[in-house]
């Protein structure tokens, strides 16, 4: 097969395209095909029926339904409509459904925003939409404490509900080992101290806090507590493939319904590839998930397996909303402070950073891909690149075999 001229990778609402320069050995990427479901609303009618859904519906007086935020590419004008038809359905009014955007310590989604999220207005004519504001005291009920002895405070619009509902996007995350399911309700649904515990050096250092890993991975761990803590939640989760089309849907008990879907995703995300790179070119998945430099770290940490000892690892992403929350810029910042040793030798393409910014990712950023990939191959003395377009919906693993 002939190597490719240039790759396109995901930036912003469009792509940037890397020209493979004559000489270079370039590898591109991809997980599996996952073949989108030819009729996706009837997919997720299906799987709701399949479901004891009704059942919960028909004992329910009032019912919450938790949406992941605009970072995540949620089909949510596929699921949403449907979900309120099987509820409404089963004898719940439309003014005891509450719709909870699970923001967790990221800005509202409001306005367009709001309407691009919910992807069908007829959600937003049909029941109550609203935001999860992690800093707001008051909205707040303590649910517990964490055998690790993270203090537990959830948004109690979802916590006092009957019928408790969480709509998610499994994927592989860089510390919880895969996103969607119990991940909605918390950090989606927390207060800003329950986050900051969950994302402290604790978890964050410990060695199972990683893409793709559940078994033995704190943050999974306390998360399956929290579920428990408030007497469980039902969930619709979702995987969607390069396209962003629905490619898988089940329901169900959240626990379970999760593992399952992860058992799905992991059968496409997870790339086995032979050996390892001396230079690694990504992309941090586009938007919406490439908006905050946050996000983008997910780009980073995905091909980290694959990246030689002393290699480079080149990241594109548009960053058009900046850093991120405040608290992650604070963390940031602290890094920072440690010098270059506290980061790996990455490079980042972005637009969107201001120079205060700039300075606090700790990594270089730069204005062009093509002079930033000749120069590591250049360093290294060695012509072979790995694109990963998807970032990190895809995590390419090294399992080492013939070159």
């Amino acid at each position: 097969m002939a190597e490719p001229t240039t790759v396109a990778l995901r930036y912003g609402r469009g792509e940037l395209a890397a020209r493979v320069a004559e000489g270079w050995r370039a590898t591109v990427i991809r997980k599996p095909v996952m073949p989108a479901l030819p009729e996706p609303r009837a997919a997720v009618a299906a799987a709701l029926a399949r479901s004891d859904l009704a059942a919960r519906a028909a004992a329910a007086k009032t019912a919450c339904i938790a949406i992941c935020d605009i970072t995540r590419p949620v089909p949510n004008g596929v699921v949403l409509p449907v979900l309120l038809r099987a509820l409404l359905g089963a004898g719940l009014p439309a003014g005891a459904i509450t719709v909870v955007v699970a923001t967790g310590l990221h800005r509202p989604n409001e306005g367009a925003e709001l309407r691009e999220l919910v992807g069908d207005p007829r959600v937003l004519d049909t029941v109550r939409v609203v935001n999860h504001f992690a800093r707001d005291d008051a909205a707040h009920d303590r649910a517990g404490t964490t055998s690790r002895g993270a203090v537990v405070r959830l948004d109690r619009r979802f916590v006092r509900a009957d019928l408790r509902i969480a709509v998610g996007l499994v994927e592989p995350h860089f510390m919880a080992g895969y996103s969607g399911g119990r991940k909605v309700i918390c950090p989606g649904l927390a207060h800003a101290e329950t986050i900051a515990a969950l994302h402290s050096a604790r978890y964050m250092e410990h060695p199972r806090a990683a893409n793709c890993v559940l078994e033995g991975n704190p943050l999974h761990e306390d998360q399956l507590e929290i579920v428990g803590m408030i007497g469980g939640a039902f969930a619709v989760n979702t995987a969607i493939d390069e396209e962003r089309r629905l490619a898988f849907v089940n329901c169900g008990e959240i626990v379970s319904s999760h593992l399952e879907a992860v058992a799905f995703a992991r059968r496409h995300a997870v790339v086995p590839v032979p050996r390892r790179f001396p230079t690694v070119v990504a992309s941090a998945a586009g938007y919406p998930l490439d908006a905050t430099y946050y996000q983008t770290v997910k780009g980073m940490a995905g091909p980290l397996d694959i990246l030689e000892p002393g290699g480079r690892l080149i990241v594109a992403s548009a960053c058009s909303e900046g850093f991120g929350s405040p608290e992650f810029a604070d963390a940031q910042r602290r890094l920072a402070a440690l010098g270059p040793r506290a980061f790996r030798d990455s490079l980042l393409r972005t637009d969107g950073l201001a120079d205060d910014e700039r300075a606090l990712t700790g990594v270089r950023c730069i204005d062009s891909l093509e002079d930033a990939i000749a120069d590591s191959v250049a360093a290294a003395g060695d012509p072979h690149v790995a694109f990963v377009p998807e970032g990190p919906y895809v995590v390419p693993v090294h399992r080492p075999g013939p070159q």
